[in-house]
């Protein structure tokens, strides 16, 4: 009987595996100094807000680690730096102009801004929502991952789980957090003191994210990794569930509440899909 070739294993992919751990390892931690310190401050040295800023950097390299574990580094950095750019690029278009999503000005909270106008931290929060939910999605769309329109499903919910991640983001980070403050408009009808027009524009720029991203994002060899990845979802669901935290400690249960039904129900579906 011919014995079993074993299967090679590259030192690079071992070196990412484990650099992706230790980063998990790292963002874990300030995961847990962040939540400890929405209920009690902590007198940390530095500039006031930088575990919050940290939290979000580890998350990106974090998911880009993770990414890089099914596709190629090159095709993740290239989604991720069409992610940057449009993303930015939009919101630094709605600082100026408040359009698409309405009128807004950042504070001091969210970090150095580029060109006085866009801070470093907001590409950052696109990576992080658009490629987890991306990650979500797929989990949710498991079962049905071999149909025709599977594509088009994946672009849809990736955009919806996008939404609902600035959904969950915007009461903690405008009321709760300070990062940017929203001017009362005309249009009565708000969540939290935020526009209906941000959130239609998340949910425009998000399809065309998606669309654009998709070529670079499709595994040519499925074959190799059919296991469910769940650490997008770990990802999405700890800041859905942080925002939550932050609202309930400020009065805002509104919020929480949303968010936390908003998360039981994806869980159910993630865990579902991936389950399958």
């Amino acid at each position: 009987m011919p014995l079993r070739k074993k299967r090679k294993v590259f030192p690079e992919a071992i070196v990412a595996l484990c650099l992706h751990w230790l980063l998990t390892v790292v963002f874990a931690a300030v995961f847990v100094l962040v939540v400890v310190m929405l209920f009690k401050p902590l007198k940390l040295p530095g500039n006031p807000g930088w575990p919050e800023l940290l939290l979000l950097a580890a998350g990106v390299v974090c998911t880009i680690t993770a990414l890089a574990q099914r596709l190629p580094l090159q095709n993740v950095l290239l989604s991720v730096f069409i992610i940057a750019v449009l993303g930015g690029a939009v919101h630094a278009l709605g600082a100026i102009t408040g359009i698409p999503f309405g009128p807004f000005e950042f504070g001091d909270g969210i970090g150095p801004q580029v060109f006085k106008t866009l801070p470093w931290a907001v590409p950052l929060i696109w990576i992080l929502a658009v490629l987890n939910a991306r990650g979500v999605a797929r989990l949710v769309l498991r079962p049905w991952r071999k149909i025709n329109a599977y594509g088009f499903w994946l672009i849809g919910v990736t955009a919806g789980l996008t939404l609902l991640f600035d959904f969950a983001l915007e009461p903690f980070a405008s009321r709760v957090k300070h990062y940017w403050l929203w001017t009362p408009t005309k249009f009565p009808v708000t969540w939290e003191g935020v526009p209906v027009s941000n959130f239609l524009a998340w949910a425009a720029v998000s399809v065309l994210i998606s669309v654009v991203i998709a070529p670079a994002l499709i595994n040519k060899q499925p074959g190799k990794r059919n296991t469910p990845d769940f650490h997008p979802f770990a990802i999405w669901l700890g800041a859905v569930l942080l925002f939550a935290a932050g609202c309930a400690q400020n009065g805002l249960l509104r919020a929480a509440v949303a968010d936390g039904i908003m998360a039981a129900i994806v869980t159910v579906l993630a865990l579902r899909g991936g389950t399958w």
